[in-house]
């Protein structure tokens, strides 16, 4: 008999643990070798046991699921990260595909289902919730014909206040220095975001620096 699927769970709930794990231990091919409450235990276990798949939560409290997966596929490549969610937006989808998540489910999901995702993550075979991948679809075809530029959705107002966030001012700074107010450079901030599929703006600075749009002196 072929060694079992391994799994960790990763989720700050206790009773979503525990009942993705009952069932899932009645699975004779799949076993869960641990659970994590936090986005940092989650990568100290995989570095420790070095998972075939882990199911990533990923609104947490300190780090979030879209950071562990990213740290976690550092520390180990092999394993497979299924993102098991209750949220289906832009500003969680793309980030956590980005970071390496290879299959993206919602919670409403069947626990045999649910089983069957764990199995082709093993094998590396992509699953996505079909409104999921419904967003991911209508953002390759607008991608074709555009061009490369990350930041052609972005206004001249937008990419002002992006080079100040990379620049590390606060939205008061920014305020005073464009003479907006901070409600509505707090708008600009939120539209980036989206439009770049980024979580907060620490990511947005970074990817500002990784793509160019701002260079050190």
């Amino acid at each position: 008999m072929q060694n079992p699927i391994t799994i960790l769970i990763v989720d700050d709930h206790a009773v979503v643990r525990k009942g993705v794990r009952a069932f899932l231990d009645t699975q004779p091919d799949l076993k869960v070798i641990g659970e994590a409450a936090s986005g940092e235990e989650g990568v100290k276990l995989v570095s420790q046991f070095v998972p075939d798949v882990v199911l990533m939560d990923l609104v947490m409290p300190g780090m979030d699921g879209v950071e562990a997966t990213r740290q976690l596929k550092r520390v180990s490549p092999r394993t497979q990260v299924v993102v098991l969610t209750s949220y289906h937006d832009d500003e969680y989808i793309f980030p956590a595909i980005r970071a390496g998540a290879l299959s993206y489910v919602l919670k409403d999901i069947g626990p045999r289902d649910l089983a069957d995702v764990v199995r082709k993550a093993a094998t590396g075979e992509v699953v996505l919730n079909p409104r999921v991948a419904a967003r991911v679809i209508q953002e390759l075809q607008s991608l074709r014909g555009t061009q490369a530029n990350p930041f052609t959705e972005l206004s001249e107002r937008e990419l002002e206040v992006l080079r100040l966030i990379a620049a590390g001012l606060s939205n008061a700074e920014m305020a005073e220095k464009l003479v907006l107010s901070e409600k509505t450079i707090k708008g600009h901030v939120s539209n980036i975001l989206s439009k770049l599929h980024l979580v907060d703006r620490t990511q947005a600075a970074v990817y500002a620096w990784r793509e160019g749009i701002v260079h050190r002196e």
